[in-house]
Order: C-alpha cells, then sequence, then structure tokens
C-alpha cells in the first residue's frame, strides 16, 4: 500500500504549484475559521442576563465574523480548486502512462490477458484513484492544519481539560486502524473481482451473436451470477469493514466531548474560566475531533483507490518490448525472407516449431497450408517480429529482424486477416488508415480495384458514411473488401494474406484475386490459405505438420508425391 502511494505522489511532483497553494489556502481558511470559536465566546460573555447585554459588541463581533466567515469560504474554495487540478492532472498523467504502456506491452501478455479486465484497469481502477487521492487530499490539508489550530488554542484555554482530550485521542486512531488493516485486503480482493467481470461482460458482449448461435444464454448468466455474487461478497465484507470506522471514531469522540464538557462545566463552577471560554473550548474540542471523523469516513475510498492503484501500478510493471533507439531503419527491401533454425514455443512446455528453416526469394508467392495448430499463423508472427523467437534468426533482406526497428519492419509488410478490424470512423478514414493524407481520388481508386467501390456509392452517405465499432452495419464480405482496399492503398512491397478472401463469395473473389495479381507482381507474399485457387497459383507451396516442414514444392510437384498434401488436396476437393 504504502508502495502505490508514494507512486501515486510521484505523479504531482510536476504541480507542485497547486500543491503549495492548496496547503497554503487550507492553513489560511482553516485558521480563519477557528477564529470564529474566539469570537463565539466573547459573544456568550456581552451576555451577562437579561437586562446586562452589550449589543454594540455583538453587533460589531456579528460583522467581524461574518467578514471571517467569508474570507474562510473563500480560501477553502481555492484549495478544493487546486486539489481538484492536482487530482485530474495527474490521473490525466498516469492514463497516458498507462495508454502508452499498453503500446508498447508484447502482445503475448494482451494475448494472455482478458481485455475487457485491461480495459476495466485503464477506466474504472483510474477513476477510483482518481477520486480516493481527491478526497484523501482535501482531508489530509485541512485535517492536520485543524488539528494543530484546534490543539493550540484549545491549550491556551485550559492545559488541564486539553491533556485529557489528547490522552482519549488514540482511541479513535486505534480503532480506525485496526478496521483500516481488515478492509483493505477484502478492497483489493473487490477490485480484482470487477476487472473479472469487466472481462466477462467485454467478452459476451463482443461476441454474443456465438452466445445466442450455441444457446450459451443460460450458462452464461450462471457464470456471470458466480462472478457477481463473488464480487457482492467481497463488497460486502469490504463495505461492512469500511462502515465499522466512522461511527467507532464518532463514538469515541463523543465519550471525548463528554469528557471535555463535564470537565469544563466544573471549571466554570469553580470560577477557573467563564462560560464563553467554555464555549469557545467545546467548540474547538468539537473540531479537533472531526478531522478524525472525516478521515475515518473517507477510508472505504482510500483503500479502494490504493487496491485500483496497485493494479494499475502491476499494469505499469510489466516488462515492456525491448527498445528500438539503436536499431536500423529497414530502406530499399528486396522482399528476400530467411528464417535458420528458428525454434519457438508460446509455451515452454508445449513445443511449437523447431528447427525451422526456409528462404524466400524476391518476389515468390509464398503459400503455407497444414493442419489447425501446426504453426502457420505463427510463422507470421515471427516474421512482422509480433514475438521473438527462441532460437535461430530471421532475415529480410539480409539483415535479422532483431536489428531492425519494429515500425520499420512493419511497414514493409501489408496483412489482410481473416478477422477484419474496422474503427469508429467514415468509410474512407478506414481505407485510408496506413496513409491518413492520402487523397479521396486514391482511395476511391483502391476502392475499385477491389470491387468495393458498388457496394460503397449504395450506403446512405458514401464514402463519407460512418460505420460503427469493428465495422457494424457491414457484412463481412463488406468488411473483408474494406480492409484488402487499406492495403492497395499502402501498396507494401511484400504482402500476407491470412485467409483474406475467406468471407467473400466466389463471384467477388475472382475480381478480388485479379486485384492481388495486379498488387502482387513483383512482391514477396505469404499466404495462408484453404482456397484451392490460390494455393494452386503461389510459386512455393510449404506444408506445416507439427511445427514443421514436411513438404514444399508447387502445386503440380506436390500433387505428384501423393504426400500429405495430395491427400489434403483430394480431400478438399471431394467436398467441393
Amino acid at each position: 500500500m504504502n508502495t502505490a502511494l508514494k507512486r501515486i505522489f510521484r505523479y504531482t511532483k510536476p504541480y507542485r504549484k497547486y500543491f503549495y497553494l492548496a496547503v497554503i489556502s487550507a492553513f489560511i481558511g482553516v485558521i480563519l475559521s477557528l477564529i470564529v470559536p474566539i469570537l463565539t465566546g466573547k459573544a456568550v460573555d456581552m451576555m451577562i442576563g437579561a437586562d446586562d447585554v452589550d449589543f454594540k459588541g455583538l453587533a460589531k463581533l456579528a460583522a467581524i465574523m461574518t467578514a471571517i466567515i467569508l474570507a474562510s469560504t473563500f480560501f477553502q474554495w481555492i484549495m478544493t480548486l487546486c486539489t481538484n487540478q492536482l487530482s485530474y492532472r495527474t490521473a490525466r498523467d498516469i492514463r497516458c502512462d498507462i495508454f502508452e504502456k499498453l503500446n508498447h506491452l508484447p502482445l503475448k501478455y494482451i494475448d494472455s490477458h482478458s481485455k475487457g479486465n485491461i480495459t476495466g484497469t485503464v477506466i474504472n481502477d483510474m477513476e477510483i484513484v482518481s477520486d480516493g487521492l481527491l478526497q484523501g487530499f482535501t482531508q489530509f490539508f485541512t485535517g492536520i492544519v485543524t488539528i494543530v489550530g484546534t490543539l493550540a488554542l484549545m491549550l491556551s484555554i485550559s492545559i488541564k481539560i486539553t491533556l485529557a482530550v489528547v490522552i482519549m485521542t488514540p482511541l479513535s486512531l486505534f480503532a480506525a486502524s485496526k478496521i483500516t488493516k481488515l478492509s483493505h485486503d477484502s478492497f483489493s480482493k473487490q477490485s480484482q473481482a470487477r476487472g473479472a467481470m469487466n472481462g466477462f461482460i467485454d467478452e459476451m458482449v463482443g461476441n454474443q451473436h456465438l452466445v445466442k448461435a450455441f444457446s450459451y444464454e443460460d450458462t452464461a448468466e450462471e457464470k456471470f451470477e458466480k462472478l457477481n455474487r463473488d464480487l457482492g461478497d467481497f463488497g460486502v465484507k469490504a463495505t461492512f469493514f469500511s462502515s465499522m470506522s466512522n461511527p467507532t471514531t464518532r463514538f469515541v469522540n463523543g465519550l471525548i466531548y463528554a469528557v471535555a464538557g463535564l470537565t469544563g462545566a466544573f471549571s466554570v463552577i469553580n470560577g477557573i474560566f467563564s462560560v464563553g471560554r467554555l464555549t469557545s473550548f467545546l467548540s474547538y474540542a468539537n473540531q479537533y475531533t472531526k478531522p478524525f471523523n472525516e478521515i475515518s469516513g473517507v477510508i472505504a475510498e482510500l483503500q479502494n483507490a490504493v487496491a485500483s492503484a496497485e493494479r494499475i501500478f502491476d499494469l505499469l510493471d510489466e516488462p515492456s518490448e525491448s527498445s528500438d533507439e539503436n536499431l536500423i531503419e529497414l530502406e530499399n527491401c528486396n522482399g528476400t525472407v530467411e528464417m535458420n533454425r528458428v525454434s519457438f514455443s508460446y509455451n515452454p512446455k508445449v513445443k511449437l516449431i523447431q528447427d525451422f528453416s526456409i528462404s524466400v526469394k524476391s518476389g515468390q508467392k509464398i503459400a503455407i497450408v497444414g493442419p489447425t495448430g501446426c504453426g502457420k499463423t505463427t510463422i507470421i508472427n515471427l516474421i512482422l517480429r509480433f514475438y521473438d523467437v527462441d532460437s535461430g534468426e530471421i532475415r529480410v533482406s539480409g539483415n535479422d529482424i532483431r536489428t531492425i526497428k519494429r515500425n520499420s519492419l512493419r511497414s514493409v509488410y501489408g496483412m489482410v486477416l481473416q478477422d477484419t478490424w474496422l474503427f469508429c470512423g467514415t468509410i474512407a478514414e478506414n481505407i485510408a488508415y496506413s496513409k491518413p493524407d492520402t487523397s479521396r481520388e486514391e482511395i476511391i481508386a483502391a476502392a475499385k480495384a477491389v470491387h468495393a467501390h458498388g457496394f460503397i456509392k449504395r450506403l446512405s452517405d458514401g464514402y463519407d458514411t460512418v460505420i460503427g465499432e469493428n465495422g457494424g452495419g457491414l457484412s463481412q464480405g463488406q468488411k473483408q473488401l474494406i480492409s484488402i482496399a487499406r492495403i492497395m492503398l499502402a501498396n507494401p512491397p511484400m504482402l500476407i494474406l491470412d485467409e483474406a478472401t475467406s468471407n467473400i463469395d466466389i463471384r467477388t473473389e475472382q475480381y478480388v484475386q485479379r486485384a492481388f495479381d495486379k498488387i502482387m507482381t513483383g512482391k514477396t507474399v505469404f499466404i495462408i490459405a484453404h482456397r484451392l485457387s490460390t494455393i494452386k497459383n503461389a510459386d512455393v507451396i510449404l506444408v506445416m505438420k507439427d511445427g514443421n516442414i514436411i513438404e514444399q514444392g508447387n502445386h503440380n510437384q506436390l500433387i505428384e508425391k501423393n504426400g500429405f498434401y495430395a491427400q489434403m488436396y483430394r480431400s478438399r476437393l471431394a467436398e467441393v
């Protein structure tokens, strides 16, 4: 907990001016508010009896008290404004660091963690930290000054009664500290349960069509009820422990106030000081205990904020990708790719690719085929350096890809995947994703090349039609065509087509294939596909099984060998 708070406070350093101004405003505001009980006591002493009231003195005191209260309110407002600025700017900086971290995390982390859980950390946990930080700063500033100020003024009135108040104060702190320890663990578990629920909801909402298609609703509801029950249980425990803090400290503070009142009453009877001074002292005794009540009242928020901060810093502490700072830019890519004795596994206990070697010449069309899980897509992940090899090396244009800046390496590839991704924006913006400054004419030309222009023009606003997240409102085939048009526009020196035409009908595929033939001219192309026409036209077909190349050659050569590829080809031909 201490580490998380220290790291949060470290983020506040650029905004020290708000911190100092808040401290000064809190000090002035509280000091002014502490003057009011003194004036109140004097006012009480001016009212000795029914016919012995100093009205002129009371009027003067009322005017002074009004001015002091207005000034105190003004400085309290300045303090709140500064703490708001401090909290929200700090939260903004942490969010920026989180988003930057997400952009530099290896895909291994993204693939192995729930997207909803990550999103919950960035949004929900950060909001909780921001709210807790704001309340914590406010209570800290006003509380410390109030305690010190009231303590000094109480000592000036009566040392004996003040000591009685101070001696009983640790009872309140002891009760609050014990309850705080109990609530922290519950809030940590609550934060984890909240992240698990966010992840589950994100999965269910994002794949609702599959949920309905497989009649998974009842099972999903059962799992959600368990997650919801766990979150509720942890929340109830956390709330129970934290809610005990405020009434417990109020009870102890009530005892302190009672002791101060009784002791002060005897002092008045014995003539040690006046009723007005007792009134002032009791006001200060109440103000002295009030910060403890307020601090205990926000313990729940602070504990929740600390638990969320720990999740945030766990994410920020994840190892990032290695730096590209001293790596080279890939210039004049000639399209050659070599993989020399490459070995790689996602899980060290489960072997996948072992001692894999291949040499791809410039302009070749390489088709990679094989059963599911044989490592086809993994080859693409390694070539693009989404994952680093465990051993061996991969060279592009003669350069080890570990010596090339990632952006430079990936810029020479154009990739079309089976699972399309479109963002919320216009059709034109989605096509121009890789070249935001391109002209409308070039966008239209790319769309025409893949035969997407026709259906785009039929949309309500044509190329300016705004589509929802992930292309909501478009068919799978239409989304695929837009993704292919995006690559057509980028015109990179090498292409990767991973089931690129799987969601397109046969007639449209013929048009797209002609467009691909144009753009693939003179380019190195990696193709992962099951469509027979795409595989047959490849210069080299790599047949993979269990992470290894078991056959390679062109279509006719592999058919003549009558091996694994021939069997696979005939079985698919029979299906057709």
